[in-house]
């Protein structure tokens, strides 16, 4: 392998805003914080959350309710 190439790797605590925090190898640094993770994506809980402002989906359901025919 090559000298000086390679980034060092630190054992990081990262933390979740949701709360979780994880113990893996980073080389971000010792600490290391993330919005969102596998304890709280909606991909991995199965839970989907809809944030529907000024009727965004009605409106669009509506709009396109000929095409469901």
């Amino acid at each position: 392998m090559k000298e000086k190439i390679h980034p060092k790797v630190y054992k990081a605590q990262i933390s979740c805003a949701c709360g979780n925090q994880v113990e893996a190898l980073s080389t971000r640094g010792e600490k290391v914080h993330v919005e969102i993770c596998s304890a709280c994506h909606p991909f991995f809980t199965g839970k989907q959350r809809f944030v529907d402002t000024a009727g965004r989906i009605d409106r669009f359901r509506k709009k396109y309710a000929k095409f469901d025919k």
